[in-house]
């Protein structure tokens, strides 16, 4: 690559980075609807030009980050079991799990989704692109379960834990995270004590 390319490449990288912080610092105050792109380029002082050179519209550049954190995320799903030719669930270890450091890492920008109106989205494309690599790289052995079914209530349930932290302002640490969700994988219930006011038996 020549140098004229490595600058020009620097500075798609440079105004890519400028217009994505600038629309997320708008977030933080207003609706992604109510976000206009000359709001954006002011914010991140560019010009509308250098914007429709990377990107048609407000929507895709949402995308774009949107994406690169879920590029991000899947990388840290896979991180117990990329090395594995057979995933051993009930000896997962804390320490391997690396998806409560990956949200940690970006927690301002899951923050901002959250308080937005684009949390919704975030969150479906999370989960499309989480069960699209369980069912591909995962293969469950116990047929009298059915995997789809089985994936969509892991994930969810996973989605859940991790929104319910992020919401909460991160009240606990990523180590206390992963402790928990290993022991949470592990426990299998087969009683669970009533507490319900006896009027409401009767």
């Amino acid at each position: 690559m020549t140098d004229n390319g490595k600058k020009t490449d620097r500075r798609i990288v440079r105004s890519r980075a400028a217009l994505r912080q600038a629309l997320l610092t708008l977030m933080e105050d207003k609706p992604f609807t109510a976000i206009s792109i000359t709001e954006i380029v002011e914010l991140a002082n560019y010009n509308r030009g250098t914007f429709y050179s990377n990107y048609e519209s407000k929507e895709a550049l949402i995308d774009d980050i949107i994406s690169d954190l879920i590029e991000k995320l899947l990388l840290s799903f896979r991180a117990p079991y990329e090395k594995m030719e057979f995933f051993r669930v009930d000896q997962l270890q804390a320490h391997s799990v690396m998806l409560f450091k990956h949200i940690y890492e970006h927690s301002e920008i899951y923050t901002v989704f959250m308080k937005s109106d684009m949390l919704m989205a975030l969150r479906e494309k999370m989960f499309t692109a989480l069960k699209k690599i369980s069912t591909e790289e995962l293969v469950y052995t116990n047929k009298d379960i059915d995997e789809e079914l089985l994936t969509i209530y892991s994930l969810h349930a996973l989605l859940g834990l991790i929104f319910h932290w992020v919401e909460s302002g991160f009240k606990h640490p990523p180590a206390y995270m992963q402790e928990q969700l290993v022991k949470i994988i592990n426990y299998h219930p087969t009683v669970a004590k009533t507490a319900i006011e006896e009027s409401t038996k009767r």
